[in-house]
Formats: C-alpha cells, structure tokens, sequence
C-alpha cells in the first residue's frame, strides 16, 4: 500500500463505510433525541430559541466571534515590552511568540540568538 494510488482507493473505501455507518446510525440518533425532547418536553421552538453552550474558552461557539463577542483577555494584554533582541538592521523582538523571520534566518546561518541580545550590545 505504498504508492498513491492505493491509498486513494482505501480513503474511498473508509469514506463509503463511513457514509453508510452515518445512515445506519442517523434513524436511532433522531429517535433517541425525539425521545429526550418528549421527556423533559422540548419543543422545536426551544431549539430554534436556545443559544449555544459555551465552550472551554468562554465563547459562544463561532459565531459569537463573528458577532464581535471576544473572550476576555487579562489586564495587562496589549501592554508593550522592552526589546530583549535587536537585529543587525535595528529590528527587535520581545522574546514573547513565534521568533521572527530576521532572527530565524540568522540563527539558521549559525549564529547564536544570545549574542542579539539587548544587554551583550
């Protein structure tokens, strides 16, 4: 199973099995929810009424985030921070995220990151 070909051939497979467990599965699921909403006397009213969960971040699903509705972040974001490196070309880093595109190259020529540090200049 090493060349491309087969492995298409699998993923059509799986994804066909798939296709037919969802079918197999779909009539239960809709009867086992029918039966919830009989029991606790759900309408589909209540549904169409009902807002989302909110989920591990806080934040009502995605379109909460569309609507502009942002998890809150702590006190002390948007606060800048003294440059802890300076490149050759005056750029500068924080040291906080992803290492910028300057200092990657210059590593990636063999230089250490240490000796762009703001205090060794």
């Amino acid at each position: 199973m090493s060349n491309l070909i087969d492995i298409q051939s699998q993923i059509e497979k799986l994804q066909k099995q798939a296709s037919e467990i969802k079918a197999k599965e779909f009539h239960s699921t809709v009867q086992d929810i029918l039966s919830k909403m009989q029991a606790f006397g759900i309408t589909v009213k209540d549904l169409q009424n009902a807002k989302p969960a909110k989920s591990a971040n806080g934040v009502r699903g995605k379109r909460a985030v569309a609507r502009g509705k942002l998890p809150k972040v702590g006190k002390r974001a948007g606060v800048a921070v003294a440059a802890k490196y300076r490149g050759p070309n005056g750029e500068t880093w924080s040291g906080r995220g992803l290492t910028p595109k300057w200092l990657a190259a210059l590593i990636a020529q063999g230089q250490n990151k240490e000796s762009f540090a703001v205090n060794a200049q």
